[in-house]
């Protein structure tokens, strides 16, 4: 797939306007050093102070706050900051989420706040496609980054942009964003809750058809089943997991982790 896009930019010229969802369509977040070289090459074909230079800037400097190089990220989105606001609003929001992950990536959470509420209330003056989605991206990070108590309250704002949103790519948040809401409730002691969450992230993902998120998805349900006392049931799941694992030759460790406190809790009974 990222083959297939690779080559369609290839035959693009610079002319041709690259949108935010094509710009995203190169990034690989389980290889953050090769989504920067794709970034890198793009960035090349576009001219500097374009709106899909400093875009694709701002995916850069995401890159490098993954690989844990955050002053390199900085001085890229310093960078970016200077030509602002004299480009599209969307590099703007842009701009203030990256600023935001770099320092909650470097363990710089308070610092980070004000940049993510920065995006979403720049992602009202947002008039191109997507708008929603990168402003549900900014409410999903204060639900990472505020203090705990703070939480649920702001996954529960990005859930009603999702329920709000009328773009099919904003409203693909949903099962994220409900992961996100159910480990909030269960620090928050509510379990009743988080398994609710849980259960809806799960219909939501296998929707999708992603095997692997639907995997996670019902690993999670198990554990708010664990969570409310719902034992059996719990270990159904995990040993359902663990047999579909085994029989492509794999196992998973946080199911292994999860039968062994199943065990524990039944022992405790």
């Amino acid at each position: 797939m990222k083959a297939a896009f690779l080559l369609a930019l290839a035959l693009a010229g610079p002319a041709q306007a690259l949108t935010s969802a094509e710009i995203d369509a190169a990034w690989n977040f389980d290889d953050p050093a090769a989504s920067e070289r794709r970034f890198r090459a793009e960035r090349a074909r576009w001219s500097d102070g374009s709106r899909e230079a400093l875009e694709i800037d701002t995916q850069v400097a995401r890159t490098l706050g993954l690989q844990k190089r955050y002053d390199e990220a900085s001085a890229l989105l310093d960078a970016v900051a200077r030509t602002l606001p004299n480009v599209s609003a969307r590099v703007d929001v842009r701009c203030f989420l990256e600023r935001g992950r770099v320092y909650n990536s470097s363990g710089a959470a308070a610092q980070a706040l004000p940049y993510f509420t920065g995006a979403a209330e720049r992602a009202a003056a947002d008039r191109e496609p997507d708008a929603a989605y990168y402003r549900i991206d900014a409410l999903h990070m204060m639900g990472i980054a505020a203090p705990a108590s703070a939480r649920t309250s702001w996954n529960r704002q990005a859930l009603a942009a999702v329920d709000a949103a009328t773009e099919p790519r904003a409203r693909g948040w949903r099962a994220s964003i409900l992961n996100n809401l159910g480990w909030s409730l269960l620090d928050d002691g509510d379990a009743t809750a988080a398994l609710d969450a849980w259960q809806r992230a799960l219909v939501a993902r296998e929707a999708t058809g992603n095997v692997a998120l639907t995997r996670i998805a019902r690993w999670t349900v198990a554990r708010g089943l664990r969570a409310n006392g719902r034992l059996d049931e719990a270990e159904r799941v995990q040993r359902e997991l663990a047999a579909e694992l085994a029989r492509e030759g794999k196992t998973d460790p946080d199911v292994q982790e999860e039968l062994a406190e199943i065990a524990k809790a039944k022992a405790a009974r």
